[in-house]
Order: C-alpha cells, then structure tokens, then sequence
C-alpha cells in the first residue's frame, strides 16, 4: 500500500520490514534513505555475503530480479534483493516483464526483502502493474520539493540531528542550494562534522564550509535589488561574470523569480502584519522586513512588470532568442532592468 517517506523509515527503524518496496519518484533522497537502510541494517554482517544482492537495472531482465527473489536465504532468517536504478530493468517496460513482476506479488516470497528503487519516475497509474503494486506492495512515490518549502525542510533536517541554524544562514543555504536535498544534506553535514556538541549554524559557518563568498552571492543580490542599492547589485552581478561556474545565471534567476513573485503576494495582502506576511510567504519573519522595503521601493505596477523581465530572462538564459549574449551580459541587463 502507499506509504509516506518517513512511515517508511519509521518502520525500518522499528525492525518492521516487508517482502516487497516499490520506490519511485522525482525525488530520490527518500528513495535513497530507505533503500540505503535496508541495505545496511535488514541483515546482520556475518548474514549479508551469502543473503544480500545488489543489481542495477541497466545489468538485468526482470526473470533475473524474480529468480533472485524466489531463492532460499543460506544460514539466516531471510534475504534482501536490492535492484537500484529500477527503471532501466530493460523489460520492466514491456508486458513479459510486467507480467513476471505481476505473478510474484501474488506470491512473494516471505523470506526475501525485494526492493525496487525507481528513480526520476513513476509509473501509469492507470496501469495493472501500478495498481497491484498500490495494493500488494510496500509503494513510495515522492516528489521534488517546492521551492517556499525548502526552508522549513532545511530547518527540520538541522532540527533533526539535534542542532538549530540561523534564519539567514538557513535562506544561503535554500538559495545557493534550492532543491537538491541530496546536496543540502551532504553540505550541511559537511559544517556539523566540523564541530562537537550541540550547533548553531550561522552565516559564517555557511560561508566557509560551504563555499558561499560572503558578499558575492544570491542571497545578497537578492538583498541589495530588493533595497535598490544599485552599486551593490552591480559589483555582485560583476562578480557573478567574471565566475560563471560558481554563479551559474538559471539558479539565479529562479531564485529571482521567487523573490518578485512573493513581492506580489505582499502587495496583494490585506494584512500587512509581519507575523501574517510571514505565514502567507512561507519565509522566517526575520526577511519579511526586507520584503516590506521592496514593496516600497517597487510598487505593484513595477513588481509586475519585473516578473515579466525574469520570465523573458529565464527563456532567454535557455536558449530562446538569446542571440550572442553570453550569461553574464544577460544577467547584468536584467538586474539594470529590476532595478530601473
């Protein structure tokens, strides 16, 4: 049956394991979490050499998963068939495939933990093998993370491993970083494991461990267009051009984007009261003074105006009528139109 992520991973942790994981989704930190986890701890050490099997689905038909899953653990309670990269299984597209698939979930094998770890996609709900595996299957569907909810992620996570991070060093992170919860992990484990004892995160700690120039980035581009210091955005988008690689123009611009696109949302609110815009635009009160200013220093008419001028950016960024402008030219032509 379908079952959240963190069910899941509850679950596992409980010593709850069942015959058949089906993970797919355009996200694949949650996938990664389960399957890593049953990897590491279905089975004791001594346990795992002869009762552990780790396939790739570029590597295997689906007669080769299901005969793995159909053998006898040797000397343990039970196996674990692993098949990372499911959705390349070469026949798992075609009715053969589907149809062995189909079979074994009537009939699992109950001493053999199968996990199918099927990145970047899902399958037709619509068809036979995604509704049996709805019913007869552990199934885990995930999806990529909104933008506005990366913050409150990135705050869970740190929560999590008993620490706590500042608002600002929380919003580096979320617009260096944005969606990629793979990286946001591993980036923000990379400043804990510098340190003993409880932790809080702040902008200094980001910008040494992480690598985010301390002046020159998108968090403080946003912040100088936002109060209309056009020295400022100017020297950033400079440095932006001289550094493509670690300034890449596409993240830029979403994260743009977003900005003007809540800066509407406050125009468009009743309720000015910092703790209600807060709540409307998802972000941590300490950055709604900063979407307040903004609202001053770009009236609705110009706000509007400048979404259509990321929107035409974005496009042109990727490819469509950007003739010979290279990103950084685009970049700077863009914030003068922001900011004029």
């Amino acid at each position: 049956m379908p079952q959240a992520p963190d069910v899941v991973l509850k679950e596992l942790k409980e010593g709850i394991f069942h015959p058949v994981y089906f993970l797919q989704g355009e996200e694949p930190y949650y996938l990664d979490q389960i399957t890593d986890y049953i990897e590491e701890h279905a089975l004791q050490g001594h346990e795992k050499g002869f009762n552990q099997m780790v396939l790739y689905g570029k590597d295997v038909a689906m007669n080769v998963v299901i005969t793995n899953a159909r053998r006898f653990p040797m000397m343990a309670q039970r196996q674990v068939v692993i098949v990372r990269e499911a959705q390349e299984i070469q026949d798992l597209g075609k009715e053969a495939g589907q149809k062995l698939l189909l079979d074994y979930l009537q009939n699992p094998s109950t001493s053999t933990i199968l996990v199918l770890a099927h990145k970047h996609k899902t399958l037709d709900n619509r068809k036979k093998l995604a509704k049996e595996l709805n019913s007869k299957a552990t199934l885990v569907t995930t999806k990529k993370l909104y933008d506005n909810h990366v913050p409150a992620w990135i705050g869970d996570y740190v929560k999590g491993k008993g620490h706590t991070i500042q608002p600002k060093a929380l919003q580096m992170l979320a617009d260096y970083i944005g969606t990629n919860l793979e990286r946001l992990s591993n980036e923000i484990d990379k400043i804990l494991i510098n340190f003993e004892g409880t932790v809080e995160i702040d902008p200094g700690m980001v910008q040494k461990y992480v690598g985010i120039s301390k002046e020159y980035n998108v968090f403080e581009l946003q912040k100088a267009i936002a109060l209309r210091d056009v020295m400022k955005a100017n020297r950033i988008v400079h440095y932006f051009a001289q550094n493509p690689k670690e300034n890449p123009v596409i993240p830029t611009i979403a994260v743009l984007y977003g900005f003007f696109a809540k800066l509407l949302m406050v125009h468009h609110s009743q309720d000015k009261n910092e703790r209600a815009l807060a709540g409307l635009l998802k972000v941590n009160p300490f950055f709604v003074k900063e979407y307040l200013a903004a609202a001053r220093n770009y009236p609705l008419g110009k706000a509007v105006q400048n979404v259509s001028h990321i929107a035409k950016a974005d496009l042109r960024s990727k490819g469509v009528n950007s003739g010979e402008l290279k990103d950084g030219e685009l970049l700077k032509e863009l914030v003068y139109q922001l900011m004029h």
